[in-house]
């Protein structure tokens, strides 16, 4: 992840997603070197010259205007989240030296992370059928009620759920939609940092992701930039079987990016008489969050 050409690293990742065919250029009968389009291609259907485009992708010139980054994003086919995510790549902002100034020792903030307002534990902790678990933009868990931690372990204060998801065979046996899961969890990972690529707690991350899962390295490589969406999750649970529950998030003002996911089930139907069977096996062999909604970072335990 190259933090300091974060607008070249996208440009250059979904311009290889791009066939020619579908950008209108026919393919000659020489062998293509590059996977997607080259650099010259996107220049000329962007309508700007090709050295500007690669002073751009090696990050000679950071500064495109507004109109060249709409049709930078007009020919790389970007949706409204990746075309905000590009423009987003080349606002200025402080220096990683200046925000540590500013907000502290952003390593010991690392461990650190955002405690969960009083309020929002309260509200979890009174939905006895509804798991719910408050995660940071890293996909930290802070806080979650009993039967969240039910449905799956990884619901659980100090687990990174798309590490657990990844790594955690257990993890991949509980999810029935196992890889559209992890393909959209990765995306959205990338929308809720958007810009602060340098963050440390993202490159800790990452890095390790990216030597322990072969899927991770790729999806990340991919530069797929999708915010959470309400979706339905499929697990296949030891306990009850065979279930599908709607998730939704709610974002919680007033704190930095944290998300509340909220899970439930069709009123009256299988899922929600399975959901309430797991509620009554789960066990109040004590608290399954820390009161404070402080947690630090644990390992997920592989099998």
């Amino acid at each position: 992840m190259d933090a300091t050409n974060a607008l070249g690293e996208f440009l250059r990742a979904r311009r290889a997603l791009i066939r020619p065919e579908d950008a209108g250029i026919r393919r000659g009968g020489g062998l293509r070197r590059v996977p997607g389009l080259r650099r010259e291609e996107v220049a000329m259907l962007a309508g700007i010259s090709a050295d500007y485009y690669l002073r751009l992708e090696q990050g000679r010139d950071r500064n495109p205007s507004l109109q060249v980054l709409e049709a930078l994003a007009d020919v790389l086919n970007l949706d409204a989240p990746a075309t905000a995510h590009l423009i987003g790549l080349t606002q200025a902002r402080p220096s990683r030296a200046r925000r540590s100034e500013r907000s502290g020792d952003r390593g010991r903030a690392a461990q650190k992370p955002e405690p969960v307002p009083p309020g929002i534990l309260q509200l979890i902790d009174g939905w006895p059928s509804n798991p719910a678990y408050v995660e940071n933009r890293f996909t930290d868990v802070l806080a979650a009620n009993p039967l969240a931690t039910a449905l799956s372990p990884s619901h659980s204060p100090g687990v990174n759920l798309i590490r657990a998801i990844l790594l955690d065979e257990s993890e991949r046996e509980l999810r029935r939609d196992w890889e559209e899961l992890t393909e959209a969890g990765v995306a959205a990972l990338r929308a809720n940092v958007g810009p602060d690529v340098d963050d440390p707690r993202l490159v800790e991350l990452v890095g390790e992701l990216s030597v322990r899962s072969e899927r991770f390295r790729r999806l990340w490589g991919r530069h797929d930039v999708r915010p959470k969406h309400a979706r339905v999750m499929r697990l296949r649970h030891p306990k009850v079987g065979d279930l599908e529950l709607q998730s939704n998030k709610l974002v919680i003002n007033g704190t930095d990016g944290l998300i509340l996911k909220v899970f439930h089930a069709e009123p009256g139907s299988r899922d929600a008489e399975l959901l309430a069977i797991l509620g009554s096996l789960t066990a109040p062999t004590g608290e399954s969050r820390n009161p404070t909604g402080s947690v630090e970072h644990q390992a997920v335990d592989e099998q």
